[in-house]
């Protein structure tokens, strides 16, 4: 059996047992691949005289563009040729940062074929952090934006450079010292590779987030990303003939999980909707008037989204989730009251694919992120590395599981040129994600936080994830970040740095109010003790990074002077 074949038999299975998750957990097994591309042996197979839907990227204008599974075939195969006479070979990086447009799913799928290795890189990086990523990952192509052209002035003079757009504007042209990526779809449209891809060849290189430290340089293979997606499609629920949109920013790895592999795996259509700012009515019409049937999306869409009469969009939505960060209980519910339809959470990081979610038609525990996914076998450790029932979550590496032991095909090979942090997360035979859950006792598992955000109180661990999840239900907070404030008597306690929502007014009152609201719905040790309105940090992904603000905390001191614009519960003993 060929490659192909294998994953196609393993995609199958899938497909077939979507509403039975334990049958489906119990006989999936990852496929055992040798040599094996996804775009040519299975995209371009796949797409051979296939005229249905691939990609449907839709303007906020209204205008839209509509491409087939056989047109993508054909459109890659030329920028593939093309790419290949400018000097792109087998191994090449190539820095990729192009927004939602189809040279990008264009180039996505080009490079596979090539063989060459792509470093998707968000649009929000400003020109220092392009100049960093390409110090750190030394590719020797760049395909980018012609608008972004400015961030790449000044980078080594080797760096073939192509852009994308030049002609979008009055002022057509392409940017000096830049190809125009254009000209790529006068070359030939028939492919044919220069050799064998083996399926553990490197594929992809992404920069972590940085939420807790610096980004790091995760390397992904032909079978890690391409092929461990099988179990998000599987998560997601997506099904051949599905229109799916991911609300998610190009360069980030959640874009290639659910607007390229995910759904492309299932045979879907991908869905995309430019705006120039995120609108929540414009993007409910969208659903409606396009009728999509599946969609995914971040906590903050989510948030933004309820704040509309839901139940007056006649959506078709059969399947809904959300990643990236946990979504609070109270926001399923309204959706749920809304549409009938739950949205059903999932979990991953950028190094791996879906490895905890909640799968179609499984019940759906409240706080919950779900049950491991086919393919995957989770524990949790304490410090130690001993099993527990609240610890680290972690991936087993071993090989005493069964049929389909040892590592999961969507575990990444490690991080690039970082061989020692690579055998830290990987040591023991685990894969340790630096992020603590908790385990029930039916088996689904709860996000406790990361490794470094769950802090001690009084002897109590907290959570910030959860107190944040209180605090955003209070109808004058849009954003709370949680971390521990330093307290001589109680080693610390819980600071809420919040945002507000448009139309409050942050003082004494609002303060009172949300402290009031916090002593209503949680218990005596879990409570805020201190309250600031605070411009949260954030990664460029829009994650919150509270290390900026425990590192905030600890220079304080324990001294017991407030901060300015500062509260502590104490400030109102009438009202305790």
């Amino acid at each position: 059996m060929t490659g192909s074949a294998r994953f196609l038999a393993a995609r199958d299975l899938l497909l077939r047992y979507r509403m039975d998750y334990e049958r489906a957990y119990r006989e999936f097994a990852w496929p055992e691949l040798d040599a094996f591309n996804w775009a040519l042996d299975y995209f371009d197979v796949m797409a051979r005289g296939n005229d249905a839907p691939a990609l449907w990227i839709v303007a906020g204008s209204g205008q839209h563009q509509k491409f087939s599974f056989a047109q993508m075939s054909e459109r890659s195969s030329r920028i593939a040729n093309y790419l290949r006479g400018l000097g792109v070979r087998r191994g090449d990086r190539v820095f990729l940062m192009l927004p939602n447009r189809v040279e990008l799913w264009d180039t996505m799928l080009a490079a596979m074929k090539l063989g060459a290795v792509l470093l998707p890189a968000a649009m929000q990086l400003t020109a220092g952090d392009v100049r960093e990523r390409v110090r750190t990952a030394e590719p020797r192509f760049a395909i980018a934006d012609a608008a972004e052209q400015a961030k790449f002035d000044g980078l080594d003079a080797a760096l073939v450079k192509i852009a994308v757009g030049s002609g979008d504007s009055i002022a057509a042209g392409c940017p000096k010292g830049w190809l125009d990526f254009n000209d790529g779809y006068d070359a030939p449209a028939e492919f044919e590779p220069d050799g064998t891809t083996n399926a553990k060849d490197p594929l992809l290189l992404y920069f972590t987030s940085g939420t807790t430290s610096n980004p790091k340089l995760v390397a992904h293979t032909h079978q890690s990303y391409p092929v461990g997606h099988l179990s998000t499609m599987y998560w997601l629920g997506l099904q051949p003939g599905d229109i799916h949109w991911n609300i998610s920013s190009s360069g980030w790895a959640k874009h290639a999980w659910s607007c390229f592999f995910a759904p492309w795996n299932a045979g879907a259509c991908i869905f995309v909707l430019n705006f120039a700012r995120f609108d929540a009515r414009q993007a409910l019409e969208a659903v409606v008037s396009h009728r999509v049937t599946t969609m995914c999306a971040p906590p903050t869409v989510w948030r933004m989204l309820v704040q509309e009469p839901l139940a007056s969009y006649d959506v078709e939505l059969r399947e809904i989730a959300s990643a990236g960060e946990p979504l609070n209980p109270e926001i399923i519910e309204r959706v749920k009251n809304a549409w009938q339809v739950a949205i059903r959470d999932g979990y991953g990081q950028t190094e791996t694919t879906c490895v905890i979610g909640n799968p179609p038609g499984q019940s759906i525990v409240p706080g919950s992120m779900g049950r491991p996914m086919p393919g995957y076998r989770v524990t949790l450790i304490d410090p130690d590395g001993k099993p527990a029932d609240e610890g680290e979550i972690a991936l087993m590496l071993d090989a005493s599981g069964g049929r389909d032991s040892g590592a999961p095909l969507g575990l990444m090979a490690g991080y690039a040129n970082n061989a020692e942090a690579t055998r830290h997360v990987m040591r023991d035979a685990l894969y340790r994600t630096s992020d603590i859950g908790m385990r029930r006792d039916d088996g689904y598992y709860v996000y406790v936080g990361r490794a470094d955000d769950v802090f001690k109180s009084s002897d109590y661990r907290l959570s910030p994830f959860e107190l944040e999840s209180v605090l955003i239900e209070h109808e004058a907070i849009a954003e709370a970040a949680v971390v521990p404030s330093p307290d001589p008597l109680r080693l610390s306690v819980p600071k809420a740095y919040v945002m507000l929502r448009h139309g409050f007014t942050y003082g004494p009152e609002l303060v009172e109010s949300v402290f009031r609201f916090s002593r209503e719905r949680l218990a005596p040790y879990k409570r805020i003790r201190r309250i600031e309105l605070y411009e949260l940090p954030k990664t460029i992904s829009g994650k919150i990074r509270r290390v900026e603000l425990r590192r905030r905390e600890a220079e304080r001191g324990d001294a017991p002077v407030r901060l300015p614009g500062e509260y502590w519960d104490e400030d109102f003993p009438e009202r305790r």
